[in-house]
């Protein structure tokens, strides 16, 4: 008899590490399950897991997994398509019959019970899930969250809730939304991405199309106005789209907009928690599935101005008189060009120093062109090598490579243990940190050094 996930004892992650992994490594322990994981480094994900209770295994040596783990009739594996096939403890669950899934599987059967509300697209999907789960929260609905990333809020990227309601990212990376059939759903974006794995344009919008047709039909999608999809749709002054924003303003160091809903009525002066005009576009999409849900309006406009992000995403981590620095995940060139956009917003008139972390020599290579024109728009340029994730070097793909296609004067490549000393050769006014890689792991030498200025 074929045995059911929900009989077995204990789970072991194998890239436990990981924004969703360590999210779904969160959801079972918090139920009861013995968990336990790998992962090939040390991050602060590990080390909070590990402060949990929940023991990370940091080399890859089969022999090091707990004996109850190794127990083929009550273990369920979970792995991430992220961890190479090389892996000697991937290799061994593999091989030897164990109840193997893939994240996105799990997460799948998760939501099976569930009236789930998912975020998907190439851009904004960390901050429109974790702002759409703060709206629930804040409304009374107690929903359980699986966020791609720390909510500054609640200071974890999972949340339990105690009804039906769920709010998840649904990542489009090795296909894993196609797991998802949500109660309702938001798309914000179908950019190029991951065309390692997608191949061509063509083919990553046939899976989002896809992802679409997999809503239920009882339920509610919104998408972006620009995308096509059918259903409603959401946007920034655009009085076509069924949910839209418009008369966007600084005030006081804020973003403030007006609402447009699509019963005809209009709600004023939202005040958006984060800075950037990309964020009150995240406000709208979170703010749609959320009236859809059932919310107020003036519960949704009250929360939106409570958030307080993710951490990583704008995330200012020093704010002085005379220089701000703010670290950013962006990864891509339309990412990173509406956080340098935000910046000169907000700090019009100021000196901007931007360190890049480009991440994939594969979405570095698709995009050597784009990459480039977005970095000439900042005043002073300092790249990092390209962090490779997954994959293996490209030849002729290096940030040296990518730094000659910038048409900037002050440039240059830096290894990270020399980066704190270069930043000490640039104007300082403006610093900003972006990438996907380990960048973020200079943040804090970084805020030590600016500290030690005075």
């Amino acid at each position: 008899m074929m045995k059911r996930w929900q009989d077995l004892k204990q789970v072991f992650f194998v890239g436990i590490g990981g924004i969703g992994m360590s999210a779904l490594a969160r959801h079972f322990a918090s139920a009861g399950w013995k968990v336990a994981g790998y992962d090939r480094s040390a991050s602060p994900v590990t080390e909070a897991l590990e402060a949990e209770g929940i023991p990370v295994l940091l080399e890859d040596n089969l022999r090091l997994i707990p004996k109850e783990f190794k127990d083929i009739e009550s273990t369920l594996v979970v792995y991430t398509p992220a961890v190479p096939v090389t892996s000697e403890v991937l290799g061994y669950f593999q091989s030897n019959d164990f109840y193997i899934h893939k994240r996105s599987e799990v997460l799948g059967w998760l939501t099976e019970d569930m009236r789930s509300l998912a975020v998907a697209g190439t851009h904004g999907k960390t901050t429109t899930s974790t702002l759409l789960a703060h709206i629930l929260i804040e409304a009374g609905m107690h929903p359980t969250a699986f966020l791609g990333g720390i909510s500054a809020n609640y200071n974890t990227n999972f949340i339990r809730g105690k009804g039906k309601w769920m709010v998840l990212e649904a990542d489009e990376y090795d296909r894993s939304f196609l797991h998802l059939h949500p109660l309702m759903a938001v798309i914000t974006a179908i950019e190029p991405d991951h065309l390692d794995i997608y191949r061509d344009e063509s083919h990553f919008r046939q899976a989002f199309e896809q992802f679409a047709s997999q809503v239920q039909p009882e339920g509610h999608l919104v998408t972006r106005y620009d995308l096509n999809l059918g259903r409603e749709t959401y946007g920034l002054e655009v009085k076509d789209a069924d949910f839209h924003g418009e008369n966007i303003r600084v005030e006081n160091g804020k973003f403030v907009f007006d609402m447009h809903w699509p019963d005809g009525s209009f709600s004023e002066n939202i005040r958006c928690g984060l800075p950037g005009r990309h964020n009150v576009e995240n406000a709208v999409a979170a703010a749609s599935l959320a009236f859809r849900a059932g919310i107020s309006k003036s519960d949704i406009a009250k929360a939106i101005g409570t958030f307080k992000g993710v951490r990583r995403r704008f995330e200012t981590i020093v704010q002085k008189n005379n220089l701000v620095y703010i670290d950013d995940y962006a990864h891509h060139p339309t990412e990173l060009k509406a956080i340098i956009h935000s910046v000169r917003e907000l700090y019009p008139e100021r000196h901007l120093t931007v360190v890049f972390q480009p991440h994939l020599f594969s979405r570095t290579k698709d995009f050597m062109n784009e990459f480039a024109e977005v970095l000439a728009s900042a005043d002073d340029l300092i790249l990092l090598d390209i962090y490779p994730a997954r994959e293996e070097p490209i030849p002729g793909i290096t940030s040296k490579a990518l730094m000659k296609l910038v048409n900037l004067p002050n440039k240059t490549v830096v290894q990270k243990k020399d980066l704190v000393e270069q930043l000490a050769q640039s104007p300082r006014e403006i610093i900003l940190t972006a990438g996907a890689g380990d960048i973020d792991r200079m943040v804090q030498p970084i805020k030590k050094w600016i500290d030690e200025q005075g």
